[in-house]
């Protein structure tokens, strides 16, 4: 299992970590090509309009697009990612994927002194509560009926998912705890048995 980390910004390092310690095969995407060989991408957090753009100039936007639209290729977008896939964004608009019918809110918890750490329960995870860390952290506003809400804080919905699509608000590579991360592995395989 080749999972790809886009290596534009971000804890790319972190996100390489947590796969390797469910099993997957990590893999830096900064092309194309580098692309082309991965059975799924996560799309870690940054500065979305910077990685938005670089994306865009590499051609990475168009070749993901792609693959999600005709083979369902799984993407996670952490935090930044998030951004990325919405379909909608409310305030200034990077170049993203558009993938996914959500309203995104960029810096909606406040900027970076207000970044904070909250476990968050996670039904699908059981117990014991996951260590949500939020760093400059998007909001959900608003998603269409077939988007499916995985997890909440404080009556918001901060994890959800679409098809081969999966994103949060928040940042587990920041914790200890991989079973986020084992999910989307997870996920991965099973689209590569359908």
């Amino acid at each position: 299992m080749r999972i790809g980390v886009l290596a534009i910004q971000g804890d790319v390092r972190e996100h390489k970590n947590h796969l390797i310690a469910v099993g997957a095969e990590p893999a830096e995407v900064r092309t194309v090509k580098d692309f082309d060989s991965v059975d799924g991408l996560i799309i870690p957090g940054g500065e979305s309009t910077t990685i938005g753009m670089l994306m865009q100039e590499g051609g990475l936007i168009d070749a993901i697009r792609s693959r999600v639209v005709n083979d369902h290729f799984p993407v996670y977008g952490t935090c930044a990612g998030l951004i990325l896939l919405a379909k909608d964004v409310v305030g200034p608009s990077p170049a993203r994927l558009g993938l996914m019918d959500i309203t995104a809110g960029r810096n909606a918890y406040g900027r970076q002194l207000a970044s904070f750490e909250a476990p968050i329960t996670i039904p699908f995870l059981g117990q014991p509560d996951f260590p949500a860390v939020f760093i400059r952290a998007p909001k959900i506003l608003a998603m269409s009926a077939d988007v499916v809400p995985l997890a909440e804080y404080d009556g918001q919905v901060v994890m959800a998912e679409q098809g081969s699509l999966l994103v949060s608000a928040f940042h587990p590579e920041m914790s200890h705890d991989v079973r986020i991360h084992q999910y989307f592995v997870d996920k991965v395989r099973k689209t590569q048995t359908v």
